[in-house]
């Protein structure tokens, strides 16, 4: 991800300004359509590396972020938030030397976002040999392990090639931002993914579902002045390692890994990376990851067309972050990507981060203590406890508003978020057969008013239905769940 600067809107096209109008500015109807339909979700999660390498070894945290029971922390008792993806950093650093050469380190990346890799000798390849080193990570590997003991799925991501692999031996990027992985090294960058991934299904019951080759790889702010791994990566690059990704995983036995790609910033870099691919590039390709860096703008549309509608592939948000602690600025873009990108999945980069703005817990970067909980973390819960994994996500026709809808428990969830003045959103449920909600139509709600002073994910009992419809006031900068049970489409 991209620390310095969040992208804008490159916009310009009509539509591409009616996708960034998400905030509803009156009272307005919402009519949610079961028969426009898109996808299973799979459901939400978060990248383990940084804050794992500090707090990975604490299961208050594990059980915070992966289940949803409530935790005692500091104090007060968290909603647990349900997350059930994992994505774990192999890392790219190494302190030794092999043959008097030794990694270079970016003089501005701190301590703990350096990941230790495990193949720290290339003279080998023979994972049983000295050459690699399999009690590394010992902090980032306890929180997968965590994790996948709450019933997370996992996904096996690089942000770097190991540093020998490096053209410069720097695993932040190389000194122009330009192609840092060395051509001789492309088949073992794919071998390294590989072997970590048969040695985690035999040794640390980890089975991970999909192995990522690239983090931001077209991005050319990957130096060596860097804050942290990254490695620049052209798509004629990325077009050379995926073979070499499907082929290393296949003879390891792992052939129903899948193969992600690319974790492009932006919606419309990630259009740009993957038409640039040939047929026989997609093919190796079974999931297209994409990050959200660019907001409200880009064609989350276009790079849902490309991605699902024409190619078939299953796509996902894999990282969103921004510095807006309230979690307003990421309910209104969660809410765009559902409505125009429609990912199965969504997972947000740092659960924990030293800037209180990235962070929905925040920590301390010179002492790594943990500190308080910010608003963001009950916006997250409105979303991520409510919309669990198996529902359907269906149209709602705006930006502002989602639903999810479970046949099997007759259950339809609705998250909606309003950035304006205070106002009542009415939700249409006309075109569903049936909606009685619970007793005396009795729907649940959920509500978090993120300015401060209000609701945290506090639970109110007052709502009920009018017949096929649900009238609900909203504070200014407010989101709210709504439960309603007794629901068929």
């Amino acid at each position: 991800m991209r620390r310095r600067t969040l992208l804008t809107a490159a916009g310009g096209t009509l539509l591409g300004s009616a996708l960034t109008a998400g905030s509803a500015r009156a009272d307005a109807t919402i009519a949610v359509d079961p028969r426009a339909t898109y996808g299973r979700w799979e459901g939400w999660g978060t990248s383990l590396a940084w804050w794992a390498t500090v707090f990975g070894d604490r299961d208050d945290f594990a059980d915070a972020f992966f289940t949803t029971k409530p935790v005692a922390y500091n104090g007060r008792t968290l909603p647990g938030l349900g997350l059930n993806i994992a994505r774990y950093n192999l890392g790219a650093c190494g302190w030794n030397s092999v043959d008097g050469a030794r990694m270079v380190a970016s003089p501005n990346i701190p301590r703990f976002k350096q990941i230790e890799g495990f193949w720290q000798d290339w003279r080998n390849e023979d994972p049983a040999s000295s050459a690699w080193n399999w009690s590394a990570d010992a902090a980032q590997r306890a929180a997968l392990v965590k994790a996948v003991q709450r019933g997370a799925v996992t996904e096996l991501f690089a942000n770097s090639p190991m540093w020998w692999m490096c053209l410069n031996h720097n695993p932040s990027g190389a000194g122009d931002g330009g192609n840092n992985l060395q051509p001789w090294n492309h088949q073992r960058h794919a071998a390294h993914l590989a072997t970590v991934a048969l040695h985690a299904k035999n040794r640390w019951g980890v089975n991970f579902a999909s192995v990522e080759p690239f983090n931001e790889p077209a991005s050319s702010w990957w130096t060596a002045t860097g804050t942290q791994e990254g490695c620049h990566m052209d798509a004629s690059v990325q077009a050379a390692v995926l073979p070499h990704l499907r082929t290393e995983l296949d003879k390891r036995g792992l052939t129903g890994t899948l193969v992600s790609a690319s974790d492009e910033t932006s919606y419309d870099l990630a259009r740009t990376t993957w038409n640039s691919f040939g047929t026989s590039t997609k093919a190796l390709v079974d999931q297209v990851n994409v990050h959200g860096y660019q907001g409200s703008g880009g064609r989350r549309d276009l790079l849902h067309t490309d991605v699902v509608t024409t190619a078939r592939k299953r796509l996902w948000n894999s990282e969103y972050g921004d510095r807006d602690g309230t979690g307003l600025t990421m309910a209104s873009n969660l809410c765009l990507d559902l409505r125009w990108l429609h990912p199965t999945a969504w997972c947000y980069w740092q659960v924990m981060d030293p800037s209180a703005g990235w962070a929905l817990i925040h920590y301390d970067a010179a002492t790594l203590k943990p500190g308080a909980v910010q608003t963001k973390f009950y916006v997250m819960a409105q979303f991520s406890r409510h919309i669990r994994p198996g529902m359907t996500i269906l149209d709602t026709g705006v930006g502002y508003a989602t639903a999810a809808y479970d046949a099997a428990g007759k259950r339809l969830v609705l998250v909606a978020v309003n950035t304006g003045a205070a106002q009542t959103l009415t939700f249409d449920l006309s075109r569903f057969t049936q909606v009685s909600g619970g007793t005396g139509g009795l729907v649940r709600r959920w509500n978090t008013h993120t300015s401060g002073g209000g609701d945290l994910y506090a639970e109110h009992t007052d709502t009920r239905l009018n017949g096929k419809r649900l009238s609900v006031p909203f504070a200014a900068a407010s989101v709210q769940t709504f439960q309603i049970d007794g629901v068929v489409a």
